[in-house]
């Protein structure tokens, strides 16, 4: 699905400018969340684009300085400025960059980071429903100074930095807030939201069942001929999400196909194949754990393990294309994939390539037309057609697991035994979170082995065995994530077991940083 296809969505839209901020994505499902689709575009085709077609617009955070900004970046933001006539709102970055084009100065030496008192000094409907004084959420190091009298100052934080602006250009409105009102630090961003949308007029018409109606229509367009099609099935949301729109246009023309790797969770492979079945996709299961794992052993650099694995993944789907004479390939790729892997052309920094985003080689998407259905939805979007689809509960609810599997959470050389541990500690810590009632109320589950070992004491010997870490998450969208407090007894257990049935395990910890500055994933 293009973007043109997406300029066929009904209701309101706004487009979302990425100059790379940490929290772009977040913007873009606060937009969501109130009934209004959001679409995110890096900044350099932002220039390309048609913006009138949008209700209104917002330029995002970036960890760059606007005096850093090439002359054609800032060509691409006067043109957005100057020459648009919908509401434009600028966060942080975005606010200082309006700043800048409007004539005022960006200083250095002003930074705020984490909550910050701020008071509305200007009474403005962005701000209905803001009291006096508030708490946001401010993460910068430089600010607007002196600035010219067009701009009219509607908030100023406690360390007396211009925390929002007004403007009118075009006759339209034109704002800037220094804050990130999309993170949830800011009590009352979302009604900023919210204001900014009833400013723009934009209609509340974002639902996902619509989504997946047109979805379907768009899908029916691009398959130009009754061709057979390959889908890739792991069982999770995504990939089973996928399959079953897939089943819709194709038919008993579409292939369902599972790979086992090799790197799956214990007892994985009977349980997808037994889910599968039970919802019709009858999936063809190509067992190629050794053809997998032979090349990863000993590979440190988690993307080089990414690479490998996309690449086997293209050459087995690749062979399967050509025996069944397959026209199309159907896979689970989602907006995070998409902008974790720099998809967006860029805009955010690569932090690691998804093995159907950047590791699916050039030379496999020439012999097949690629389709991803789900590739403009986060997470819990997905979820929501599943259920559409009366996929059952245990399979909605199941927790994200990545393509390349077990591979991404071995840290150091890939080696056999790294994995074995790997897998059986992972498979404690679920089985410990359903038996106290915790699977269900976190995101994301699983254990992480690394080369680092402890000493310790078994049997009444001196051991030296790995340290296991344990990564529980919290989560909407998998786009930002705070660790999960859990009880100190389950932690307890689940060092326990691990450490009494893993005998080259001697010590457990628990990961307790959130998302960012980590991933969830390891490496």
């Amino acid at each position: 699905m293009t973007r043109q296809h997406l300029s066929r969505i009904p209701g309101g839209r706004v487009l979302i400018v990425d100059y790379g901020g940490q929290y772009t994505h977040l913007i873009a499902r606060r937009i969501r969340e109130l009934g209004v689709y959001s679409e995110i575009v890096f900044h350099r085709d932002a220039g390309s684009l048609d913006v009138e077609g949008y209700d209104a617009v917002i330029l995002s955070g970036s960890h760059l300085s606007v005096r850093s900004l090439s002359r054609g970046d800032l060509e691409v933001a006067e043109k957005i400025l100057f020459n648009g006539s919908k509401p434009l709102l600028g966060i942080c970055f975005g606010h200082q960059l309006i700043g800048y084009l409007l004539g005022a100065d960006v200083a250095s030496g002003c930074g705020e980071y984490g909550r910050t008192r701020v008071s509305i000094t200007g009474g403005d409907e962005l701000f209905n429903g803001w009291s006096s004084e508030e708490t946001v959420w401010m993460s910068h190091g430089e600010c607007v100074e002196n600035p010219p009298g067009s701009l009219r100052i509607l908030a100023v934080s406690e360390n007396r930095v211009i925390a929002a602006f007004k403007a009118v250009v075009n006759n339209r409105a034109v704002y800037g807030v220094q804050f990130h009102p999309e993170v949830h630090h800011t009590g009352k961003g979302r009604l900023l939201f919210d204001n900014f949308l009833r400013i723009a007029g934009a209609r509340r018409e974002w639902r996902v069942e619509n989504y997946y109606r047109y979805l379907l229509d768009e899908l029916r367009r691009e398959v130009v001929d009754d061709g057979v099609a390959v889908v890739g099935v792991s069982g999770g949301i995504d990939s089973t999400v996928t399959a079953l729109i897939g089943r819709k246009v194709f038919g008993e023309k579409l292939i369902p196909v599972f790979v086992d790797h090799g790197l799956l969770r214990e007892g994985e492979r009977e349980s997808v194949v037994s889910s599968l079945e039970k919802l019709g996709l009858n999936p063809l299961v190509v067992d190629a754990g050794e053809r997998f794992i032979s090349r990863l052993e000993g590979v440190v650099d988690c993307e080089e393990r990414r690479r490998v694995i996309g690449e086997e993944f293209a050459k087995i789907f690749a062979e399967i294309v050509e025996k069944e004479g397959a026209r199309y390939f159907l896979q689970g790729t989602t907006y995070p994939d998409i902008i974790e892997s720099g998809g967006i052309r860029g805009a955010a920094s690569v932090i690691k390539s998804h093995h159907n985003v950047g590791g699916l080689p050039e030379w496999f998407r020439d012999r097949v037309k690629v389709l991803e259905p789900i590739r403009y939805l986060y997470k819990d979007e997905v979820r929501e057609i599943a259920r559409l689809l009366n996929v059952p509960w245990e399979l909605v609810e199941r927790h994200p697991y990545p393509g390349p599997g077990l591979a991404v959470r071995i840290i150091g050389s890939f080696t056999r035994k790294k994995l074995e541990i790997c897998r059986k500690a992972s498979r404690i810590v679920e089985d410990v979170l359903r038996e106290h009632g915790f699977y269900g109320k976190v995101w994301q589950a699983f254990a992480v082995v690394g080369d680092d070992k402890w000493v310790g004491v078994k049997g009444d010997a001196r051991s030296h065995g790995y340290i296991v870490t344990i990564r529980v998450v919290e989560s909407v969208d998998g786009m930002t994530a705070d660790y999960s407090r859990l009880p100190y007894d389950v932690l307890d257990e689940i060092s326990r077991r691990i450490t009494n049935s893993i005998p080259d395990v001697s010590m457990v910890t628990y990961a307790v940083t959130s998302k960012p500055p980590s991933t969830i994933e390891p490496c």
